[in-house]
């Protein structure tokens, strides 16, 4: 019983570890990110500033919601910047059970994961939102003026972008999922009409009720599923010559 113990507290203690170094450098890039805030603030500001009407303002109405709202930023890009560092210890502590040749990923993984996810919080901002908020803001007219809070312009920004940046990772998990032998094309090719459905449906949920920015959500979705059947036809290829 005692030797079946000690590798489960001994994988328990090297996830502490692990999270402990994910916290601690979430910490030191929150000190440099909170002393950026109003850059960044600015920045994600402007999708929306960009279709405001000119009598149009942002306000707040609870005490703390602006130190809230710069704390919240400051947090979430303390995220984008440490990205590196946490897919690093995710990898670290999944590779015990990795074959060797499986290892050599290591660095692709955390240098793609990063690039994948980035450039999906990007396409979002210069293409997603431009279109969702001027939605938004052709229902304000001479008696109804738009005065959005602070706090749910905010939520919804990062939001938007955190799930952007989660579906542009669909191709590198699909590279992963192929190459420990979980899918192949043959079986997303299969379930592409379920797929195609699927991304619809989701895009409708969480995307503005009109077509144009449900369709600059669900195309790339598509996309990248078309994509990821393509790395795992190529992948399997790769592995037939070899």
């Amino acid at each position: 019983m005692t030797e079946e113990k000690l590798p489960f507290f001994s994988h328990l203690k090297e996830l502490r570890d692990r999270l402990l170094v994910c916290i601690i450098a979430l910490a030191i890039a929150f000190i440099f990110t909170y002393y950026f805030k109003e850059k960044v603030f600015e920045f994600l500001m402007q999708p929306f500033v960009k279709v405001m009407p000119a009598k149009s303002s942002f306000i707040f109405t609870g005490i703390t919601e602006a130190f809230i709202t710069y704390f919240k930023i400051s947090f979430v890009m303390a995220i984008f910047a440490t990205a590196p560092v946490i897919l690093y210890e995710f990898w670290m502590f999944v590779a015990p059970g990795l074959y060797e040749k499986e290892k050599k990923y290591l660095y692709p993984f955390i240098i793609l994961g990063s690039i994948c996810f980035l450039s999906g919080a990007l396409f979002c901002y210069f293409f997603v939102m431009p279109v969702m908020y001027k939605f938004f803001i052709s229902y304000a007219a001479d008696f109804i003026i738009p005065m959005p809070d602070l706090k749910s312009y905010m939520n919804l920004t990062l939001k938007t972008l955190i799930i952007f940046g989660l579906i542009f990772e669909l191709p590198l998990v699909a590279f992963y999922l192929t190459k420990a032998g979980i899918i192949n094309s043959k079986l997303l090719s299969s379930k592409r009409r379920y797929a195609i459905l699927g991304i619809f449906i989701l895009s409708a949920i969480i995307s503005p009720p009109d077509l144009s920015s449900q369709l600059l959500m669900a195309i790339p979705m598509w996309g990248l599923y078309e994509l990821s059947i393509l790395i795992t036809r190529i992948f399997k290829k790769k592995e037939i010559l070899e």
